[in-house]
């Protein structure tokens, strides 16, 4: 793939970045200020996941969110400080509840409580519920060629890496305690402790109060709620697990985490946390609040009821691109992620590729293509709109590729599957999303006296008009017939300073002709379609209403 290079030398590409307001700068700058402060020869970037459900589109959103700010971190730097990234899974959280979407949910109720790398895979693919989630996340990264290093919670704390954080957490209990009691209720705070026992009799992770520790020995002792007996266990070697917000404040401190971003929801965790890293003696990470992805019903997206899109849903309908544009805009602004959005995406990501070429330096970093990309976003080749196709689909009721490839290769000869696949992959694309959610929509609206008027003289005009006409020509002949009551707009003015037309007149075109709301430009649809098709479809139209 042929990409498009800024020419420019680090340091000069540097000077853009310094002066550049896109966020992905405005974070990595943080994280340069950070290291003036306390600097490090590696900096160390982290994501976040519970495989308590399968990985949703929020999941794969912070670690693309994060790959970029490392990637404008590297600028920054001219890349003369290593960064790693990881994504980090806490799979050695207990099993509170049973997701919605998955099988064999009878199989996970016997298992609650217990560590998700205990748990048994109701898929029946690996060796552990959590186990399965883990390598969904991954296979997913990896399609997307991100660079990161995956780390298990349960291998960090069976194989001793965290054991010194352990043992810095017992040290310092009651400064942990004094940050975590005031944000508890009252009942809760009864009992807490930062430290959960691995039950050695039931592998459950337990909930209960801690009734000794001994720093020197590094255990902690608590009664067994069944058989009632005083059990001491060792916090090291995966013997206890950490209540969550302690635990993300001993992995910053264990690792020395400098960058992770985290859901707006969880703002007061993210400060009780850093408080509890610097009780520790680390540095809480830079990073900060994403807006949270709300379903159809603007409700917060959840692994466990699964609702809104999941990772492989959008790519039934769409690029990862458009994925990765849709994550790069407006984080901190909460938005749908429901299958409406994806149609806009995907063509406004062309529409950035087109642009990048012919901007400067500085509009080329804010162009969201370069973050998306990495600062080699590829030469735009795309002939055909995504709202384009689905208007053809549509109105052909196209059910297959080769339909619409004779349309596409009648509009713009020589462009085909071979030549274009980029545009074969969003063929695919059109006819998955047109069966899934266009086709079972779709409803004709009757039109008026008036507006029949109006489409037999549409009619006429198409009808007339010589083979091979442009869009162009096409869509002048749509608004000269257009212009009439009630679709005249005396505020816009045509070139010829006569009254433009309303998108009145586009709306009814598409709500009668195509039984759609909205549509591509309709002398561009035309063209692709072909005149006599167009006619038909009118006759059609005008027919259904007689």
């Amino acid at each position: 793939m042929s990409t498009i290079e800024l020419a420019v030398s680090p340091s000069d590409l540097r000077a853009l970045a310094e002066q550049s307001n896109a966020w992905p700068f405005e974070q990595a700058k943080q994280i340069v200020a950070r290291l003036k402060k306390t600097p490090k020869d590696e900096v160390l970037f982290e994501t976040g996941y519970g495989p308590s459900g399968l990985p949703h589109i929020g999941t794969f959103g912070e670690v693309a969110r994060t790959t970029m700010v490392r990637h404008a971190f590297r600028v920054l730097t001219e890349d003369r400080i290593r960064t790693r990234l990881i994504a980090f899974s806490d799979d050695m959280d207990g099993l509170r509840k049973v997701p919605d979407n998955v099988p064999n949910k009878e199989l996970l109720e016997q298992h609650l409580g217990r560590p998700l790398t205990r748990v048994p895979d109701p898929f029946g693919t690996h060796d552990s519920f959590g186990a399965h989630n883990n390598a969904r996340l991954r296979a997913f990264l990896d399609t997307f060629g991100f660079d990161y290093e995956f780390t298990s919670s349960t291998d960090y704390y069976t194989s001793g890496k965290f054991d010194a954080a352990l043992l810095r957490m017992l040290e310092r209990l009651d400064a942990v305690m004094k940050i975590m009691l005031p944000s508890l209720r009252e009942e809760r705070a009864a009992s807490y402790s930062p430290f959960l026992p691995i039950c050695p009799r039931t592998g459950m992770v337990l909930y209960v109060p801690v009734t000794a520790h001994d720093v020197k020995a590094g255990t902690i002792s608590y009664e067994d709620p069944e058989t009632k007996e005083t059990v001491t266990l060792p916090v090291t070697g995966g013997h206890c697990k950490l209540q969550w917000k302690p635990d993300w404040a001993m992995r910053w401190f264990a690792l020395g985490v400098d960058y992770e971003m985290a859901g707006k929801d969880l703002i007061d965790s993210v400060k009780l946390s850093g408080k509890i890293c610097a009780a520790l003696g680390g540095t809480p990470p830079e990073g900060f609040n994403y807006e949270l992805f709300l379903d159809e019903h603007g409700q917060k997206i959840s692994k466990s009821k699964g609702n809104g899109l999941t990772i492989d849903e959008w790519l039934r309908y769409a690029s990862p691109e458009s994925l990765s544009l849709f994550m790069y805009r407006e984080p901190k602004a909460a938005k749908r992620l429901y299958f409406d959005v994806i149609p806009r995406n995907v063509d406004e990501y062309q529409q950035f590729l087109e642009a990048f070429p012919r901007q400067d330096g500085r509009q080329q970093l804010a162009n969201p293509v370069w973050h998306i990309h990495s600062g080699h976003p590829p030469k735009a080749d795309m002939p055909v709109t995504f709202q384009l196709l689905l208007t053809l689909v549509s109105s052909s009721n196209a059910e297959n590729a080769e339909t619409l490839w004779g349309f596409i290769g009648r509009y713009r000869p020589g462009v085909t599957p071979k030549t274009y696949p980029k545009l074969d992959a969003m063929v695919g694309y059109a006819i998955n999303y047109y069966r899934d959610f266009v086709a079972p929509t779709k409803k004709f609206r009757e039109p008026t006296e008036t507006e029949r008027a109006a489409l037999q003289d549409l009619r006429d005009a198409l009808s007339q008009m010589p083979a091979g006409s442009s869009a162009e020509d096409i869509q002048n002949v749509v608004y000269e017939i257009g212009r009439r009551e009630p679709f005249l707009d005396p505020v816009k003015k045509g070139k010829d300073g006569r009254p433009g037309v309303s998108l009145d007149w586009f709306n009814m075109l598409y709500q009668v002709l195509l039984g759609q709301e909205k549509g591509p430009r309709f002398g561009s649809f035309v063209a692709v379609y072909g005149l006599p098709n167009a006619v038909t479809m009118i006759d059609g139209a005008l027919a259904r209403s007689a």
